[in-house]
């Protein structure tokens, strides 16, 4: 098919340009129709003004104008700036970069024709323009005025927007002649939306924005659409190929772990563990999404889950990211259910030999209760009598594809719970979690005080690092994050390095500290944790790689230095390290920033404590694209979608994906029409 074929059979690709288009991920035909333009990246040249026309207003205006010079500035407060000149023939604007947007202004110079966008104020000699883009018109686009509304790419290399708007018509021109739906000619007429030849037609060249608004809502719903429906169609496909357990009631073994625990389960945790359980007596399978905030009890929750599978004569596994981390669950479901008579064994990299045969061959003869391990579960040898129940911890280092490999050690098809310290926010949690139900426990256990939040510029670091000094010597720990494992030429951040070398020289010269980040060998990580968490090391400096790290109750003073490099969730998380003992704990937060946005997420961090809410906040502050390596939960790339603005389509989308998935003669459809479409697209992040 046409859409197949590479760039280079387009009139003027050659292999110089065939590479950049590679750079933008587009290699075919195909490809190049779904490049869309930059989000709202059109160009109306039919509002175009002069320089004299533009009005000193809060409000974006379009003019056209010729740069005369660039230079650079230096503000009375010795900050660095750009300033670019441009006119034309009824006077002069001048148009202002500001530190973080200088890098903008490298592809611009002196003759060049420009479209400008940007809010106009009053300056002392000529029209000022802030929040600008500037747009290069090239000469054989001919006049500004004659050319309508105009897309804007990204670009790479050599490419220019001709370029990319030559090769878009041509693959349009061989669509004319056949192009497939990419929707199901049902919704198509029940939503009453553009085909997708005239979708692509108006959101490359629209002839009104009308009809853009219609191809780019046409193009929203098509993406979230697809994504539910293969989400859904993944749970469905699962559901048929494979046998669900049907789970009798709370049983002895669940009573004895209830009784036997030094706390009476919050009411939090007992409705999370009802809705667990009533899922785990049905004979659907459990696909369960347990979002808890940090220090919640997640573990209590999943251990009563092992309890029921163990006393309905199944087995259960637990897989976490490190070995640290599987060794400290190792214990305390060694300490909650082993003492009830349950075998709880524990499986990592690390244990080789005779022993590791021995725990093999009991886990094949069905000896083995609850096995808890790290990815080592993963691998082939590894094989159970009748596993029934699957959970994973910390979900967001491991993707569906290692959840999916783990359930198909099971002749069934066994219950899965998947536990996150991470509060995602329902948006988020539909797009990436669509195949799993969604429970939250709130709150925390009873005894534990909440953390202290407190905020300083980095004038107050001695200060600050005097206290963590007197912290040390009642006998506690402390951890310092940092943003940057080594020192960067152009980031005014310091980095874990340079940090652990000021310290062990000078604040804590007499002090036992450690250095931890994501570059040391595995091996040499798990050995510092390990004497972190022993007590043999008082203050770890580190980066966010202890996010997800072992339990510290005696650690009770976090200091996150350059902390506005962080989002409100991760900020939050790295928190979280602290306070889990009964000991008042403390996260200081460390700023050398000014920018209203990063002070903004500072006083937010500082008053709230709720970790949905913060979560929530950072979407909204940040973006999905930006929120807690989004891309580290299986987010899928979306072209067009906005999953925090695009809420009402997606919860759309979602109803008639459910209606397409449930009629088996709409699954045909899904096979056929829709398969293609979402493998291209999505079948990596979800192993479809």
């Amino acid at each position: 098919m046409w859409w197949h074929q590479p760039v280079s059979k387009l009139k003027g690709i050659g292999p110089k340009k065939s590479g950049d288009f590679q750079n933008l991920n587009v290699e075919t035909l195909g490809d190049i129709l779904n490049m869309y333009p930059r989000l709202n990246s059109y160009i109306d040249f039919s509002r175009l003004k002069k320089i004299r026309e533009l009005t000193i207003n809060n409000e974006q205006q379009i003019f056209a104008a010729t740069i005369i010079n660039i230079t650079d500035k230096f503000s009375q407060k010795g900050k660095r700036y750009a300033l670019i000149t441009v006119g034309d023939e009824t006077g002069f604007a001048e148009i202002y970069f500001f530190a973080h947007q200088r890098f903008l202004i490298k592809k611009f110079k002196p003759e060049q024709h420009v479209v400008i966008t940007g809010k106009v104020k009053a300056g002392r000699s000529a029209k000022m323009v802030t929040d600008a883009t500037l747009q290069v018109v090239e000469e054989s686009e001919g006049e500004p005025t004659g050319l309508g509304i105009l897309p804007v790419y990204n670009l790479s290399g050599s490419l220019t927007q001709r370029d990319l708007r030559r090769a878009v018509k041509q693959a349009l021109t061989l669509a004319k002649d056949f192009l497939p739906e990419s929707l199901p000619e049902w919704i198509i007429k029940q939503k009453q939306l553009p085909s997708r030849l005239e979708a692509l037609e108006n959101i490359h060249f629209p002839t009104s924005f009308a009809k853009l608004q219609a191809a780019k809502d046409r193009f929203i719903f098509e993406e979230l659409y697809l994504l539910q429906c293969g989400l859904l169609y993944y749970r469905s496909r699962v559901k048929k190929t494979k046998q669900g357990i049907k789970h009798a009631r709370d049983g002895e073994n669940v009573q004895k772990v209830l009784h036997s625990l030094p706390f009476k389960l919050t009411s939090e945790q007992q409705k999370v563990w009802q809705e667990i359980s009533f899922d785990m007596q049905e004979e659907k399978t459990m696909h369960r999404l347990l979002q808890g905030d940090v220090g919640s009890g997640k573990t209590v929750v999943a251990a009563l889950a092992l309890a029921k599978t163990a006393e309905n004569g199944f087995q259960g596994c637990i897989m976490v990211p490190t070995e640290i981390l599987a060794r400290q669950h190792y214990e305390t479901l060694t300490e909650i259910l082993g003492v009830n008579g349950l075998k709880v064994e524990l499986l990592t990299s690390n244990v080789k030999g005779k022993k590791r045969q021995e725990v093999l061959a009991q886990l094949l003869a069905g000896e083995i209760d609850i096995m808890v391990g790290t990815h080592a579960l993963l691998q082939d040898e590894v094989v159970f009598a009748n596993l029934a129940l699957v959970v994973t911890d910390e979900q967001h280092r491991f993707g569906v594809e290692q959840r999916a490999k783990l359930a198909s050690k099971s002749v069934y098809e066994p219950d899965v719970l998947v536990m996150t310290a991470t509060p995602i926010p329902r948006t988020l949690a539909l797009t990436v979690y669509g195949d799993l139900d969604v429970s939250a426990l709130k709150g925390l256990p009873p005894g534990r005080k909440p953390i202290t939040t407190l905020c300083y510029t980095n004038e107050k670091r001695q200060q600050i690092y005097a206290g963590v000094l007197r912290e040390i010597k009642k006998g506690r720990q402390a951890y310092v994050v940092c943003p940057l494992i080594e020192e960067s030429e152009v980031l005014d951040v310091k980095s874990a390095e340079e940090v652990y070398l000021e310290l062990t020289h000078g604040f804590l010269k007499n002090i036992r500290c450690a250095l931890l980040h994501g570059k040391m060998k595995e091996k040499d990580k798990e050995t510092v944790m390990e004497a972190f968490f022993r007590g043999a090391i008082d203050v770890l400096v580190a980066t966010t790689v202890i996010e997800v790290g072992v339990n510290v109750p005696n650690a009770t003073l976090m200091i996150i230095e350059g902390s506005e490099r962080f989002g409100l969730a991760q900020l939050h998380q790295l928190r979280g390290r602290v306070g889990r003992g009964n000991e008042q704990s403390y996260c200081v937060l460390l700023t050398a920033s000014e920018r209203p946005e990063a002070l903004t997420r500072l006083k937010i961090m500082r008053s709230c404590s709720d970790g949905f809410l913060l979560a929530e906040k950072d979407l909204e502050l940040r973006g999905a694209g930006q929120l807690f390596g989004m891309r580290q939960h299986g987010l899928p790339d979306l072209k067009i979608a906005d999953i925090l603005h695009d809420m009402d389509i997606l919860l759309e989308a979602r109803v008639f994906a459910k209606a397409t998935v449930a009629d088996s003669n709409q699954c045909q459809e899904v096979e056929a029409v829709l398969q293609n479409q979402f493998d291209e697209r999505f079948k990596r992040i979800f192993n479809l």
